[in-house]
């Protein structure tokens, strides 16, 4: 049934077709209401973007106005609906974020870990240090070196997890407001918690709506992390995305840049050799809310950065020399979500032409992984060389996903490497400085074969990797494609930006930490109970 709603190369079921019809005709609705994040509709075939009667939303909703409740924090998705379903947004809050805390057996490891600390060496001390290795086991947190304990167990504590949902509508309680204007400093120390909450105070989301339905004019919004960016709040408007001309901004270009070399650090701290070439996967919504932190990232690993025209707008891209790197350039390996291609076009073309131009310069082998690997490419592949450096691969237009959360879902697997086939087959069209998709299965299984580590970003406080199928859509399906290309498994990185600092973790220690904040934490499980064991 999913495949049926999303796949780019059906129409709509019967069902769905005459449910839309049976809205506008037989009820006679005056407007139609759409609950985000996200529907089926704007996700129908038909053109991307200037949509005819011929397209599938168009045919559907006719001239029938479309309002759309969207949640603040997803821009990218949200423009989706307006491109493709002529929407008018109006925003919600995200849910209420209060942090951890300790519970059950870790605040007692806590208290054993602060008596170890303040204790002389001597039989004492030995005797709690045993005590500590037998409670840190039982909690999964045997790995944890003595004295690095601690720093562990305050990340733990610390980490800002949703506190329940939101009701629309609702105001938040002083309890959960505090929580988040404790938050708010971590992010930004000179921010102010009585404007913050101020903004909190104003957001009018049902009335907004119902001005909304009285043809009213909904003001515009920037969307984004009401923590990164307060000028989200108040709610109840109708939110946009950034300029696309400004993505990655100076900014995300700083923090990004030392994002990259925090991987590379933590893949050596490892003990691995530097790596030649690894794969990331790049998602819209994060580069929206970040300004293009990812894309800065990539640029980076490859010695790239964007480069800009006179009127400060993006024009492409140019490398860094090698002396000012400062160390190899990496091949990188590119997946983008559907939703990045449709958004991003002008970043997607101008990663692209940082690989082609990594490819193409006159440097030792050794020091430039991209045309070492590009060379080697052309010769296997027997294809001119810009082909050869392709490193950007996609959907084909108007299709979405890599239809492995799907599989998983369904139960209609047996073999792990029918996965990857699923994956190759809906990320393997390539994109290059001319932005048109061009099936390269072959290609992206080669690429994939040299690579030695895979990551993605995690953007969200209030998704982790364990709560969206599509993590293991697109991050677990190129895992997946790279362990049988290679013959053999390759580490799997989470970069961590969700709290105002950066965290390297392997994906095991990123399931560990969610699963100690979230999954077992009472306060979590609490807070989503309220609203029904749905």
């Amino acid at each position: 049934p999913v495949r049926l709603l999303f796949d780019g190369t059906f129409t709509p079921t019967h069902a769905f077709a005459a449910f839309y019809r049976w809205i506008r005709h037989d009820f006679g609705a005056a407007a139609v209401l759409h609950f985000g994040t996200h529907g089926a509709l704007e996700f129908m075939p038909g053109k991307q973007a200037g949509p005819s009667g011929d397209c599938w939303p168009e045919r559907l909703l006719g001239d029938l106005p479309n309002f759309y409740l969207y949640a603040a924090n997803n821009p990218s998705e949200g423009i989706t609906a307006k491109r493709r379903s002529g929407a008018t947004l109006v925003s919600y809050l995200t849910p209420p974020l209060s942090q951890a805390g300790l519970y059950r057996g870790l605040g007692e490891l806590k208290a054993s870990h602060d008596r170890w600390r303040a204790l002389e060496e001597g039989e004492e001390r030995q005797a709690i240090a045993a005590l500590l290795a037998e409670q840190a086991a039982d909690l999964g947190l045997g790995e944890t070196p003595l004295n690095e304990l601690g720093e562990r167990l305050y990340e733990l504590e610390s980490a800002l997890i949703p506190n329940g949902l939101h009701v629309l509508g609702q105001r938040p309680s002083a309890g959960e407001l505090a929580d988040w204007q404790a938050s708010l400093g971590e992010f930004d120390p000179e921010a102010d918690p009585q404007t913050f909450a101020a903004r909190i105070d104003a957001c009018d989301e049902l009335g907004g709506l119902i001005h909304a339905l009285d043809a009213g004019y909904v003001p515009p919004a920037p969307g984004g992390d009401i923590l990164v960016n307060p000028e989200v709040l108040p709610t109840g408007r109708n939110i946009h995305g950034f300029d696309p001309f400004r993505i990655p901004s100076r900014f995300a270009c700083e923090q990004g840049a030392a994002q990259a070399e925090r991987l590379l650090a933590r893949h050596l701290e490892s003990g691995q050799p530097f790596p030649e070439s690894l794969a990331m996967v790049l998602w819209g919504t994060d580069n929206l809310k970040s300004e293009g932190m990812q894309v800065a990232q990539a640029l980076r690993l490859i010695g790239a950065r964007p480069r800009i025209d006179g009127y400060g707008r993006l024009a492409g891209a140019e490398l860094i020399p090698l002396e000012e790197l400062g160390r190899p350039r990496v091949d990188v390996v590119m997946t983008l979500s559907g939703i990045f291609r449709d958004l991003l076009p002008l970043q997607t073309r101008m990663l692209a032409e940082a690989a082609l131009l990594a490819a193409q310069a006159d440097e030792p082998l050794e020091l430039n992984f991209v045309r070492k690997h590009s060379l080697a490419h052309q010769a296997a592949h027997q294809c001119d060389f810009e082909t050869a450096s392709l490193r950007v691969f996609s959907n084909a237009e108007g299709a979405y996903g890599a239809n492995v959360n799907q599989l998983v879902d369904g139960g209609v697997w047996t073999d792990p490497d029918e996965l990857a086939n699923a994956f190759e087959t809906q990320k393997g069209y390539a994109y290059g400085v001319k932005g048109a998709p061009v099936a390269r299965r072959e290609l992206l299984r080669s690429a994939l074969a040299e690579v030695e580590f895979s990551y993605q970003n995690l953007e969200s406080i209030e998704v982790g990797i364990t709560d969206l199928d599509q993590y293991f859509d697109g991050l677990g399906g190129i895992n997946r494609s790279i362990t049988r290309a290679r013959g053999k498994e390759a580490p799997v990185y989470i970069l961590d930006a969700t709290q105002g600092r950066t965290k390297v973790r392997t994906l095991a220690e990123q399931i560990g930490h969610e699963t100690q904040t979230r999954t077992l934490n009472p306060k979590w499980f609490e807070g989503m109970l309220k609203h029904g064991y749905e």
